[in-house]
This record gives C-alpha cells, structure tokens and sequence, in this order.
C-alpha cells in the first residue's frame, strides 16, 4: 500500500449527466465542491437518472463559477443556467426520500432538459447540502448530509479492481462486452498502486491531507450496464458481479466514503489506509459471499426504484 495514489478525480455537476475529470478538487462536508448539486426532476417531483433515462449519459454541464452550469448534449445548443437566487424549494422525491430543492429560475432550463429527454422536467438546485438531506441514517453518523448524490457524499473505485473485474468478464457469457472503462461506475475518485479488491477492509483513509470513512461497500444497478458513449445497455457488469461478488442482496464494487474533514485533493496525492475493518471477509472476487461475513450492519433491503445506492 505504500505506492497508492490518487489516479483520477470526477464531478458531476448535474446528477446522471457526464462526469468533469479534474485534477484537483474542494472535499466539502457533503462532498466534492459542485458534485451533483443539480438534478432533473419529472412531473410527479421524483428524480430523473439513467436508470429511466439512458440518454443522459450523453448530456454534460459545464460547472461554472458560483455554482451555475452550462447543459450540452447532442443536437441541443448549449444553455448557462445560474444558482437560482430565490430561497422557495419544491419537495422532491429521491429512492423514497423526501428533499427540498430550488428550481433553476429561467424556464428556458426546464424547456431545454424538457426537449432534450422528449418528456416534461425540470432542473433543480440544491441550495443549502448541510441541511437538506442526512446521509442514509443506518450507516450515517450525526450530522453527516450529502447532495442528489444516490446515498453518500464520494464513490471510491480502484484501479486495480477494475483490472480484476474485467479478467472475470472475459472468461464468461458476455466477453464480447469488455473491458469496461471506469465510467461505468461513475467514481467520484479513483485510487491506484494497490491490491484488487483491498478497499473491500477499509474502514478509514487519507487522500492527501484530507480523511474520509468508509461508510459502507457500493451496491450496483443499472446504470452500470450503460454504455456512458453511447447510451445503450448491455449485460455486463451486472452478470460477473452477480456471480463473484454478491454480499446478500447487494452486487458490490466500489465503497461509498464520508470526509471526516475539509481540504483539497490533487490528481497524485498519496492514499494512505489510517483504520483497516475488523473481522475481515470482506474482501474477494471469486465467488458470492454472506453479509454475515462482514463487519457492521446488514445491508437495507433493496428499495423499489432505487440503485442500491451509490452515486449515480
């Protein structure tokens, strides 16, 4: 562990759009600065994601100083869209949650998402994420918030698991599909230098000066299978992580981390591990695995709709 390092960083201003690869970025409380402070919502206030809406992969924002975006896609012009300055949310719904958010203030915003995705939307701002939405309370502590994020504040991927993952689809019913790239999973960050599946017993790590816990492993859905160039679905990775690396109910890959303080984290910082799980038998990819064996809480059942919360 002593060489792991920071490989990538990435944003997403609008949740289910494109990510930004940046080579550095503000850790906040409730994430990384900008990450998923806008979202779609539908006629009925529930969030729109490519879980409904593969599309959306084609879509990018631009994350403009103070917060605005700029929205392209294909066949659209682009559009600047600014924090809305008034403080009259709407009520949401995200995986069954409630949340309050503030409608982008210019209608051509609505109008262009609406167009977009051929089905009437709206594009909403979350003003204030220190007080908005908690963390999943079952694996939060007090306090601890996140933005349109699915459930947690950062994803973390490695490297080195991707490499593992993609040996296992190559040896099964859907080789055709792979290697898949790293957007599938849609990271916040990406880590290198260590072992394939070493950050299944992590309970505590530093990204340069920054700390952050790790709250609970990554539960995949859908969105994975997604092609993030061309917005259509496939089998993979859904199929190989159902057979190596189920816990329960949930296929795995990835953790979902909560920064335990503020800082800057750079593209190269050192990944240092501060506190490894106890108990062990977390970690592996060759075959299912019980949520007994691991430490801490079992894992929520699935709710309907919802991505077995990640960060989509």
């Amino acid at each position: 562990m002593g060489n792991a390092q920071l490989l990538s960083i990435h944003v997403h201003p609008v949740k289910a759009f494109r990510a930004l690869a940046s080579r550095e970025a503000e850790v906040e409380p409730w994430g990384l600065a900008g990450d998923r402070r806008w979202a779609l919502v539908d006629d009925e206030g529930k969030v729109v994601t490519q879980r409904q809406q593969p599309r959306l992969a084609l879509a990018a924002a631009e994350l403009l100083p103070g917060g605005g975006v700029v929205l392209s896609a294909p066949g659209m012009d682009p559009l600047t869209v600014p924090v809305p300055e008034s403080a009259e949310t709407i009520t949401l719904e995200l995986f069954g949650d409630k949340v309050e958010g503030v409608p982008a203030a210019d209608a051509a915003a609505h109008a262009w998402c609406s167009e977009y995705l051929g089905a009437r939307t709206r594009l909403v701002h979350m003003d204030d994420p220190a007080t908005r939405r908690p963390v999943e309370p079952e694996y939060a502590l007090p306090g601890e918030t996140v933005t349109f994020a699915d459930g947690y504040p950062l994803l973390l991927v490695s490297a080195a698991s991707l490499d593992a993952l993609n040996s296992l689809i190559s040896e099964g019913r859907h080789a055709a599909e792979g290697p898949l790239p790293m957007n599938r999973f849609r990271p916040n960050v990406v880590v290198g230098g260590t072992e394939a599946w070493a950050e299944d017993d992590w309970k505590l790590l530093a990204i340069g000066d920054v700390t952050f816990r790790v709250a609970k492993m990554c539960g995949r859905c859908v969105v994975t299978t997604t092609d993030q160039a061309a917005a259509v679905r496939g089998k993979e990775p859904l199929h190989t992580l159902g057979r190596h690396r189920r816990f329960g109910s949930k296929l795995v890959f990835g953790q979902n981390l909560v920064p335990r303080s503020r800082g800057t984290i750079r593209v190269g910082d050192p990944v240092r591990i501060l506190e490894q799980a106890g108990g062990g038998g977390r970690r592996g990819g060759g075959g299912q695995s019980s949520v007994k064996d691991r430490p801490g809480p079992r894992p929520r059942e699935h709710r309907p709709g919802a991505c077995t919360l990640g960060l989509s």
